[in-house]
């Protein structure tokens, strides 16, 4: 097969959780990712601008020629997906939808930004598929805003954990969906909250396999992690403000501080 550029759009550095499921997957092609750094959160927006900013990060992208679009943010893949639809022009692939197909629990949580919770858009998907399940969405504000400081000891992460998880144990769910791509950061807290019997979902691991139907079945043992200046070389990191914070916050994400590029969202110009 031959090698294709893939597009891949997050608010900030969540996205880069996804980036680390594609890439160990399918390491043998190049990526551009794109962080809206300068409007970083989205999860307390309005739809309507989520939506707007969405169609000028989808048009650059499109502008860089890639050949698929990868919707690496949660909340603009709720609010969002018909614009990436309309204007893409490449085949395009998000989070939920991915994560929905793999849903055959009765009960399912959701933790997400308020704006994904709001949207109901997990609930939806799961529905299309299992129309019997009974989904519990969670909005988690406190979590980005703490994981971003990035001290995971922060006794303020296991209250804010504990207060968003209670409603989904009472529910008795089987799954829990990370449904922010800040929050597979957070297994090792989670794991340590909940019984054994739950399940985490990260749905960016249901995107990567998704892919293959792009990107052809992985010819080698998909490796548990990347290896940083080998599989990350093929990637291009692009944000609209805060390169030098972004390059630094990375490390938390993909253990690797890399060369990122300032981009306008309305113009080809970029400079490092």
């Amino acid at each position: 097969m031959s090698r294709l550029k893939l597009g891949l759009f997050d608010s900030g550095v969540g996205g880069l959780t996804v980036l680390h499921q594609v890439l160990k997957r399918h390491p043998n092609h190049s990526y551009i990712y794109l962080g809206d750094t300068a409007r970083v959160p989205y999860g307390e927006r309005n739809p309507r601008e989520i939506r707007s900013i969405a169609g000028e990060a989808i048009s650059w992208l499109r502008n860089q020629q890639v050949d698929a679009l990868i919707m690496a943010c949660n909340t603009t893949n709720a609010l969002a997906y018909d614009i990436a639809l309309k204007i893409s022009g490449v085949p395009v692939y998000g989070l939920i939808d991915s994560a929905a197909r793999c849903i055959r629990a009765k009960r399912v949580g959701v933790l997400s930004t308020a704006a994904t919770a709001a949207s109901r858009a997990y609930t939806l998907q799961i529905h299309r598929y299992s129309s019997q399940t009974q989904v519990i969405e969670q909005a988690c504000p406190a979590f980005v805003p703490l994981i971003e400081i990035g001290n995971f000891q922060d006794p303020r992460l296991r209250i804010a954990a504990n207060l968003y998880l209670a409603p989904l144990l009472a529910a008795n769910v089987e799954i829990i969906m990370l449904g922010c791509t800040h929050y597979p950061l957070l297994e090792p807290l989670l794991r340590q909250l909940l019984p054994s019997h739950i399940q985490l979902l990260d749905p960016a691991r249901a995107l990567s396999k998704r892919l293959d139907q792009l990107l052809g079945i992985p010819k080698r043992t998909v490796h548990n992690s990347i290896n940083s200046s080998k599989d990350l070389a093929v990637c291009r990191f692009c944000v609209t403000a805060a390169s030098e914070t972004f390059a630094k916050a990375a490390i938390n994400f993909i253990d690797y501080e890399p060369l990122v590029e300032v981009v306008s969202l309305r113009s080809e110009s970029c400079s490092h």
